[in-house]
């Protein structure tokens, strides 16, 4: 049986960040599970950079005012002190990413460039790709002696009288379900946003896996009512356009040819956060402002009065996904766009921000598919990746540490879970009919994009309710038309499919019982922000099948909220 101190499961930026500070703790064992190679993650496909105080655009910038707009920003649902350690942190991450070799766009000193965020105070985003960024840390990587487990898919956790064991994995290519004992593990395994399938940014493999595989294991989702739809993504494919774009001076306007976000947010324009323009450009929309109905109705996203240098340099992800995915030359076109699921405040709830810490010893969390809570209601464009770095590093230091603690466990209740998932595996793979699996995707996805999309009510989100517990019957009968052991993608699809039911059921409940508008979670029936009832985490957890809603206060250090003021 494959033995290790910590073995960290998700092959992104936190993952491998977790991995390689594991790693650096001598006398550790570390390996890393990932159901694609690494550097095919989420962290891969980011364009928009990543947030530090580094004073080279601003010298008058500090870290108290990146605390307050990250605070402001997320509507007042952040753990403060969580974002004070953060806030704290993120300029030796990047400094660090810089010795890594990160290759970030520099200034005419030769310090990092930075730019103005939305919602931002000060320039503070470090102008770099999530590519250069994931390609650096793999390098690091494989400085380092750890266990490759690329191609393998989580399949179970387990614990037992509420201590940590291991996991069950699924080796896709030769179809073995094995046992991996573990002191500790570092939950890095992304986001969710498959639950909309194509209106989202996320990569197809973002299946939400390590917040369905730690709900089942008995721990707490937090706050996953929070979900941000990126303002500007290509309306045909849902391909992000980087907040760069705005950053750098782009417009948006609806098809009367106006800059409507003077309507909205007439001080801060295209920079306004993420959920209030996302907001408005539906309201355009539904209004009857937008171009094209239904499906296919969007604004436009201008660039053309940016000089084509800066297109073609700073602004490259944005030019070529135009030119390559749209036939649509940014210099001299209007982009059509129209936001689209890009990212999930909520996540495995993190106990302890220091540590990564979940309610089971020896578990930790970090990265997307974490809630530590630093983004609160709503996340700052830039501060993905910080939160990627930063807490990827404090996870894999606090599971080396904590693995060095303890002993190795008797390992009889990993065999039987082995046992478990090979009997399931060999039954769904015989079945000869049922329903399709594709079907119920789609269905999912039409439902949460109807539903619990940018605005939502109780009637929506009711509907949404009735109609994933219908889905989940029907998954019970699913036939995936593949009967092959080896190489069997359509068992991982299928067990896919299932992770985004159930997040799909915590994101609807916790966005019904959140009676109240906050952030990027907006209630047409209840369109006021509630401190005196809903200034908390709602907390899904879910026992023997059934899901519970439970609360948590928010940690306020200093700044009592506010009315967030366009």
């Amino acid at each position: 049986m494959l033995s290790f101190d910590v073995l960290v499961i998700g092959g992104g930026g936190a993952g491998m960040r977790a991995a390689i500070e594991a790693a650096r703790a001598h006398e550790c064992s570390v390996a890393l599970l990932t159901k694609a190679h690494p550097l095919r993650s989420t962290t891969g496909c980011t364009g928009g950079g990543i947030n530090a105080v580094l004073n080279s655009a601003d010298p008058d910038d500090t870290v108290e005012k990146y605390i307050k707009d990250t605070i402001v920003g997320g509507d007042y649902l952040n753990d403060q002190d969580a974002v004070e350690f953060f806030a704290s942190q993120a300029a030796s991450a990047v400094k660090e990413l810089d010795r890594f070799g990160v290759p970030f766009f520099r200034d005419e000193t030769g310090r990092i460039a930075q730019s103005r965020g939305g919602g931002a105070s000060a320039p503070r985003v470090c102008w770099t790709l999530g590519h250069a960024i994931a390609h650096s840390l793999y390098e690091q990587y494989l400085r380092y002696e750890i266990y490759d487990l690329s191609d393998v898919f989580l399949l179970d956790l387990t614990v037992e009288n509420g201590r940590l064991q291991g996991v069950i994995a699924l080796n896709i290519q030769t179809g073995t379900v094995f046992p991996i004992a573990a002191k500790a593990v570092v939950m890095a395994t992304g986001g969710a946003g498959r639950i909309y399938w194509q209106r989202t940014t996320d990569p197809v493999d973002c299946t939400g896996d390590g917040l369905a595989i730690c709900l089942k294991a008995g721990i707490a989702l937090k706050d996953t009512e929070f979900v941000q739809f990126h303002p500007t993504a290509l309306a045909a494919t849902g391909i992000l356009l980087s907040e760069a774009a705005r950053g750098a001076g782009a417009y948006l306007l609806n098809r009367d040819g106006e800059r409507f976000m003077s309507r909205y947010e007439p001080e801060k324009m295209e920079l306004a956060t993420r959920d209030a323009i996302s907001t408005a450009i539906e309201t355009e929309i539904r209004e009857g402002r937008g171009y094209g109905t239904g499906a296919g109705a969007h604004v436009m996203l201008d660039l053309r009065h940016i000089d084509r240098g800066i297109l073609q340099d700073k602004l490259k992800q944005v030019y070529d996904a135009a030119v390559k995915f749209e036939g649509l030359d940014p210099s001299e076109s209007l982009l059509p766009i129209r936001p689209a699921c890009h990212y999930m405040m909520g996540g495995i709830d993190v106990v302890d921000f220091k540590t990564c810490t979940t309610s089971i010893p020896g578990l930790f969390a970090a990265g997307e598919c974490a809630c530590v809570s630093v983004q609160g209601a709503n996340r700052l464009g830039g501060n993905a990746l910080s939160e990627v770095v930063v807490f990827g590093k404090t996870a894999g230091a606090a599971a080396a540490a904590y693995a060095k603690s303890q002993l190795v466990s008797d390992h009889a209740s990993l065999q039987d879970g082995v046992s478990c998932w090979q009997l399931r595996f060999a039954s769904v793979r015989a079945r000869q009919s049922g329903i399709s699996l594709t079907k119920i995707r789609e269905r999912l996805a039409a439902c949460m994009w109807e539903n619990v999309g940018i605005s939502r009510n109780a009637r929506s989100l009711q509907v949404a309710l009735d109609t994933i517990c219908e889905l989940k019957q029907d998954y019970e009968s699913v036939e995936i038309g593949d009967s092959q052991q080896r190489g069997n993608s359509a068992f991982v699809h299928y067990l896919e499919v299932g992770n985004l039911l159930d997040i799909a059921y915590a994101v609807t409940l916790g966005a019904l019982s959140r009676r109240e508008s906050r952030g990027c979670h907006q209630r047409s029936d209840f369109p006021a922000r509630d401190d005196a009832n809903f200034l908390k985490h709602t907390l899904i957890s879910k026992i023997d099948g059934d899901f519970h809603v439970n609360y948590r206060p928010v940690s306020i250090t200093k700044y009592l909220p506010t009315e967030r003021k366009p």
